[in-house]
């Protein structure tokens, strides 16, 4: 059975979308970059190429791989979901954001291969690849990511994204969902 085939067995038999399920159920498709190597784009100028693998309406399993570039701090709606480490190591800033202001980084911590870990709903978070390595990730959410809001931190602003668009500013105006005008914090 191929990676697809297993995919969709495994998802369409699920009865609960907890976080926790389905980090068991991603971590026991035990998904190989050999695997996924045919599904790999060129990110082209962007922070990475993504390509949806599998999806249905409580789950989307997103394979990315990474250029040099950063991605914006991004949240993943009301989505919350695992990040698993295929190849290489990223680097990941975790924000804090209150209300209307602009997001405050809190820490940041590398992942290596072989890592997976959690996505919170709401939560912001920025990924870069570290080191020379390719970075690959398979990202798997939960509801399908809608409403995604990506930061611009020099613009002081955000923008809530089309589904077509990655973690990074559109330059294409169709891509812009919503645009807000965030406070930078008072000191």
């Amino acid at each position: 059975m191929n990676l697809l085939e297993r995919m969709k067995r495994a998802f369409s038999t699920m009865s609960s979308w907890k976080p926790e399920e389905i980090k068991q159920t991603l971590l026991n498709l035990d998904v190989s970059l050999e695997e996924v190597t045919a599904f790999l784009r060129d990110p082209a100028g962007k922070p990475y190429a993504r390509k949806v693998l599998y999806q249905d309406d409580h789950v989307e399993v997103i394979v990315m791989n990474w250029s040099a570039l950063a991605c914006a701090p991004h949240d993943h709606g009301q989505s919350a979901g695992w990040i698993q480490v295929l190849s290489g190591r990223t680097k990941q800033t975790i924000y804090r954001v209150e209300n209307d202001s602009l997001p405050e980084p809190l820490f940041t911590e590398t992942q290596n291969k072989g890592s997976c870990f959690f996505a919170p709903v709401r939560g912001v978070h920025q990924m870069a690849q570290e080191g020379g390595e390719p970075l690959i990730t398979l990202h798997l959410y939960s509801p399908p990511i809608r409403g995604m809001k990506v930061y611009d931190l020099e613009a002081c602003a955000a923008c809530i994204v089309s589904t077509d668009c990655g973690a990074w500013w559109p330059d294409d105006q169709k891509q812009k969902v919503k645009e807000i005008q965030l406070k930078k914090k008072r000191t």
